[in-house]
């Protein structure tokens, strides 16, 4: 379960985001957390398109440690900036590209495609799905984090059959 301090930020970020007409959901730990997972965040990712990116940085301005910019990594990039908010530390990615095998660079993801809403104390928050995020960490090669999501996915569907 989620430490409460993560809870109360969660709590922030929804209600200013709920109404905006913001496409956003949880990446990354906390939402691996929020579905069950036992796993410990040390930050929040929220993973929106350019525009929300931009939108979130403005309704955030007071928590902003560094503002949104392009910018790319080895295999990813996306307009990215990062707020603080009650010294956790909440990482804002717009438009996420992740860089093909041969070199070329994949179209953002349509979110809606891959959103699942998680309820916790009566917060509805999207978070992008499991099976989206286990095929996300095989294409950047973060084989650690992609072998956990399929190791826990496989323990969930046996579960159900």
């Amino acid at each position: 379960m989620l430490d409460p301090s993560y809870l109360r930020v969660l709590r922030k970020i929804c209600e200013r985001l709920s109404n905006t007409g913001i496409n956003w959901a949880l990446t990354g730990s906390c939402s691996f957390a929020l579905q069950g997972i036992d796993v410990e965040p040390h930050d929040i990712d929220v993973q929106t398109n350019k525009t929300g990116a931009y939108k979130i940085e403005n309704l955030f301005s007071e928590f902003l440690t560094s503002k949104i910019v392009f910018s790319s990594a080895e295999r990813i990039r996306s307009y990215f900036g990062v707020l603080m908010i009650d010294e956790i530390k909440v990482e804002i990615m717009g438009d996420i590209e992740i860089l093909r095998e041969d070199r070329s660079w994949e179209e953002p993801i349509d979110l809606n495609l891959h959103k699942q809403i998680v309820e916790v104390e009566e917060m509805k928050i999207p978070v992008l799905s499991l099976d989206y995020e286990y095929q996300a960490y095989l294409k950047l090669d973060r084989k650690e984090k992609a072998e956990m999501l399929r190791e826990w996915l496989k323990s969930k569907s046996s579960h159900h059959s």
